[in-house]
């Protein structure tokens, strides 16, 4: 399904879908990987799977649906408003069966309120927000294996890898020239689901500017570590620089050379050769800035980034760019984006010509989320949803990223999602394309 398919049939296949990939993400884990370190950045995962189907409680049988508590004690051990970050480890969580055995039990009573209910706009709204905040998890367990070097999740060997073709005359990344416009920047009012961030566009006149057609390769940002990037201070703001520092950086937080002084990345427990095309990965937008700094380049504002992935420059209405939903078109089965965990990581930044904008920008979706030049502000109007944390609280403290990566759901994508984190996160799964300053 997408966000715009929402019938029962697709909305229970999108429940059954997200709750198996949520219990794949966990298995074969043990108990004290299951718990894992006290991290900033990650949560315990015998916590987290049990808060995302909390979360489907709440909303769905609770708010919309008027139904009892399914566990009375859930309140006390899931809710992340009300338990701090740091006192999720020493909770009075319950046994693993027992944890799965309130997953099931939200999930059966949330399929049979699906198919009693009347499945109106409202409805809808509360079963697409609990579906896309556990895909949001999902992708959150993902990086949370990466971050404590657990191996690879079981589910990966059963997915049929994408094997891409790449012509050698698609090497070179270029910079594609946009000729700058009014365009309406967000969501229109008629969409079936949106998160309140986006809501609601507002026109927005964008200057003619030149963004690259690919995000920044390996080998591209290779050359600023091997050009001393992260130990030159003139490179970095400030505060990126007292970051820089303290986290002991030389390069990519996941990358080292060899004894034969060959770079590798490590994925998951494993360490492999870097991959020379590969988009980069893993990097925060205090180091994207850096990189900006040394080639002389910039990172593309928010409205930019929608502008280049969106705008369809053969249709112009009343002096405005039309958009499409998805760069290229508005039917998602015809995005051929590395997205879904149909590949174990990123591919060539120059792969799935299919997925180019109507501009001509490569991977717009997919491979890795990409950071904006833009804080993370509401649109004009903004009010909040009923999920009022969702985004309120992060305004003016996060960047803003587009556009999805590798582990990313594609049902929950379009073109005008909005992402965002602090500008120290290189352990989710960001990197970042150019444009040019001239």
């Amino acid at each position: 399904m997408n966000y715009q398919d929402t019938t029962i049939d697709s909305i229970s296949k999108a429940l059954l879908d997200v709750r198996s990939r949520t219990l794949a993400l966990v298995e074969g884990l043990t108990r004290e990987e299951l718990m894992g370190k006290i991290l900033p950045t990650v949560n315990p995962l015998k916590w987290e799977i049990a808060h995302a189907a909390y979360f489907h409680e709440i909303w769905v049988l609770r708010h919309l649906g008027g139904q009892i508590v399914v566990n009375e004690k859930a309140d006390e051990l899931f809710d992340s408003i009300n338990i701090q970050h740091e006192d999720r480890w020493d909770l009075p969580l319950p046994s693993l069966e027992n944890t799965f055995e309130y997953m099931s039990r939200v999930l059966q009573h949330e399929l049979e309120l699906l198919r009693n209910i009347e499945l109106d706009n409202h409805a809808k709204y509360f079963y697409l927000l609990a579906l896309f905040h556990e895909d949001m998890h999902n992708e959150a367990f993902l990086y949370t294996r990466q971050t404590l070097s657990y191996p690879k999740p079981n589910f990966i060997d059963r997915v049929k890898l994408h094997r891409l073709k790449i012509s050698a005359a698609e090497n070179k990344n270029e910079d594609i020239s946009i000729p700058g416009g009014s365009f309406m920047l967000g969501a229109e009012r008629n969409d079936d689901f949106v998160f309140d961030n986006e809501k609601w566009e507002n026109e927005v006149n964008v200057a003619p500017f030149k963004i690259a057609k690919y995000a920044v390769s390996n080998e591209q940002y290779l050359e600023f570590v091997e050009a001393g990037g992260y130990e030159k201070e003139q490179y970095w703001s400030e505060e990126a620089w007292q970051w820089c520092k303290k986290e002991n950086l030389q390069h990519p937080v996941y990358w080292k050379k060899d004894t034969n002084a060959k770079w590798l990345v490590r994925i998951f427990d494993k360490w492999i050769s870097l991959v020379p095309r590969h988009a980069v990965i893993h990097v925060s937008w205090y180091e994207a800035q850096a990189f900006c700094k040394w080639s002389n380049r910039r990172l593309p504002t928010e409205a930019e980034w929608e502008f280049s992935a969106a705008c369809d420059p053969g249709v112009i209405n009343n002096n405005q760019y039309q958009k499409d939903i998805y760069p290229g078109g508005n039917n998602i089965n015809h995005i051929h984006a590395n997205l879904d965990c149909t590949n174990l990581g990123t591919v060539d930044v120059a792969a799935n010509a299919e997925s180019d904008s109507a501009f001509g920008c490569r991977q717009m979706f997919g491979n890795v989320w990409e950071w904006t030049a833009s804080a993370f502000e509401p649109y004009p109007g903004f009010s909040p949803d009923w999920y009022s944390e969702y985004s309120r609280p992060l305004f003016g403290q996060t960047k803003v990223l587009r556009g999805g990566a590798w582990p990313t759901r594609s049902r929950m994508l379009r073109n005008t999602l909005r992402n965002y984190y602090g500008p120290n996160r290189n352990d989710v799964f960001a990197g970042f394309r150019t444009c040019s300053i001239n």
